[in-house]
Protein backbone atom coordinates (compact mmCIF):
# COMPACT_ATOMS: atom_id res chain seq x y z
CA UNK A 1 0.00 0.00 0.00
CA UNK A 2 0.99 3.26 -0.64
CA UNK A 3 1.69 5.93 1.84
CA UNK A 4 -0.02 8.93 0.56
CA UNK A 5 1.81 11.28 1.93
CA UNK A 6 5.25 10.29 -0.17
CA UNK A 7 4.18 9.51 -2.99
CA UNK A 8 6.80 8.55 -5.98
CA UNK A 9 7.43 7.84 -9.18
CA UNK A 10 9.36 4.72 -8.06
CA UNK A 11 6.51 3.54 -5.85
CA UNK A 12 3.55 3.76 -8.85
CA UNK A 13 5.79 2.75 -11.74
CA UNK A 14 3.87 -0.44 -13.48
CA UNK A 15 1.01 -0.33 -10.64
CA UNK A 16 -2.90 0.45 -11.57
CA UNK A 17 -4.65 2.53 -9.18
CA UNK A 18 -7.27 5.15 -9.47
CA UNK A 19 -6.08 8.62 -8.92
CA UNK A 20 -9.06 9.04 -5.93
CA UNK A 21 -7.10 6.46 -3.81
CA UNK A 22 -4.04 8.14 -4.25
CA UNK A 23 -4.91 11.86 -2.82
CA UNK A 24 -7.64 12.62 -0.40
CA UNK A 25 -9.49 15.88 0.46
CA UNK A 26 -9.00 17.93 3.54
CA UNK A 27 -10.97 20.49 5.04
CA UNK A 28 -9.96 24.03 3.97
CA UNK A 29 -7.33 22.98 2.18
CA UNK A 30 -5.77 22.60 -1.06
CA UNK A 31 -3.44 19.42 -1.12
CA UNK A 32 -0.77 18.67 -3.58
CA UNK A 33 0.96 15.13 -4.68
CA UNK A 34 4.09 14.86 -6.99
CA UNK A 35 3.86 12.03 -9.03
CA UNK A 36 6.93 12.52 -11.26
CA UNK A 37 8.99 15.74 -11.33
CA UNK A 38 11.55 15.50 -14.32
CA UNK A 39 13.53 18.39 -16.28
CA UNK A 40 10.79 17.09 -19.10
CA UNK A 41 8.19 17.35 -17.51
CA UNK A 42 6.12 17.25 -13.72
CA UNK A 43 2.54 14.97 -13.49
CA UNK A 44 1.00 16.31 -9.98
CA UNK A 45 -2.40 15.46 -8.51
CA UNK A 46 -4.42 18.12 -6.54
CA UNK A 47 -7.09 17.91 -4.34
CA UNK A 48 -9.22 21.20 -3.24
CA UNK A 49 -12.16 21.83 -0.97
CA UNK A 50 -15.07 23.07 -1.98
CA UNK A 51 -14.54 27.36 -2.48
CA UNK A 52 -10.65 26.98 -2.16
CA UNK A 53 -8.25 27.36 -5.53
CA UNK A 54 -5.19 28.80 -6.91
CA UNK A 55 -4.76 32.89 -7.57
CA UNK A 56 -4.21 33.73 -11.24
CA UNK A 57 -0.38 33.32 -12.40
CA UNK A 58 1.16 32.43 -15.42
CA UNK A 59 3.38 29.74 -16.27
CA UNK A 60 6.16 29.49 -19.32
CA UNK A 61 4.56 25.99 -20.40
CA UNK A 62 1.06 24.42 -21.48
CA UNK A 63 -0.66 22.69 -18.59
CA UNK A 64 -3.21 20.02 -19.46
CA UNK A 65 -5.46 19.24 -16.16
CA UNK A 66 -7.47 15.72 -16.14
CA UNK A 67 -10.36 16.14 -13.64
CA UNK A 68 -11.46 13.26 -11.57
CA UNK A 69 -13.28 14.29 -9.16
CA UNK A 70 -15.90 17.07 -8.45
CA UNK A 71 -16.36 20.04 -10.84
CA UNK A 72 -14.00 23.80 -10.85
CA UNK A 73 -14.31 26.98 -12.71
CA UNK A 74 -11.14 27.58 -14.65
CA UNK A 75 -10.46 31.17 -15.33
CA UNK A 76 -7.74 31.52 -18.87
CA UNK A 77 -7.42 35.45 -19.66
CA UNK A 78 -10.53 36.54 -18.08
CA UNK A 79 -13.18 33.68 -19.46
CA UNK A 80 -14.38 31.47 -17.28
CA UNK A 81 -15.05 27.98 -18.17
CA UNK A 82 -16.62 25.24 -15.61
CA UNK A 83 -14.87 21.79 -15.84
CA UNK A 84 -16.35 18.59 -14.33
CA UNK A 85 -15.25 14.98 -13.96
CA UNK A 86 -13.97 13.26 -16.91
CA UNK A 87 -13.16 16.63 -18.27
CA UNK A 88 -10.22 18.24 -19.40
CA UNK A 89 -8.41 21.37 -20.08
CA UNK A 90 -5.43 23.00 -21.46
CA UNK A 91 -4.18 26.22 -19.66
CA UNK A 92 -2.10 27.62 -22.61
CA UNK A 93 1.65 28.82 -21.47
CA UNK A 94 1.90 32.62 -20.80
CA UNK A 95 -1.90 33.09 -19.92
CA UNK A 96 -3.32 34.19 -17.00
CA UNK A 97 -5.33 31.50 -15.48
CA UNK A 98 -6.96 30.21 -11.59
CA UNK A 99 -8.98 28.53 -10.82
CA UNK A 100 -11.69 27.89 -7.98
CA UNK A 101 -13.04 24.45 -6.55
CA UNK A 102 -17.06 24.46 -7.68
CA UNK A 103 -17.52 21.71 -4.98
CA UNK A 104 -14.61 19.48 -3.69
CA UNK A 105 -12.61 19.04 -7.27
CA UNK A 106 -9.50 16.74 -7.32
CA UNK A 107 -7.05 16.80 -10.68
CA UNK A 108 -4.29 15.96 -12.47
CA UNK A 109 -2.00 18.23 -13.69
CA UNK A 110 0.23 17.69 -16.44
CA UNK A 111 3.11 20.48 -17.15
CA UNK A 112 5.55 19.17 -20.04
CA UNK A 113 8.17 21.17 -20.23
CA UNK A 114 10.02 22.28 -23.87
Amino acid sequence: MIDKQHISHRDIAGNVYDMNSLIDYQEGAVISKTLIDKKSGTVTLFSFDKGEGLSEHTAPFDALVLVFDGEADITIAGEVRRVKKDQMIVMPANKPHSLRAAEQFKMALILIKE
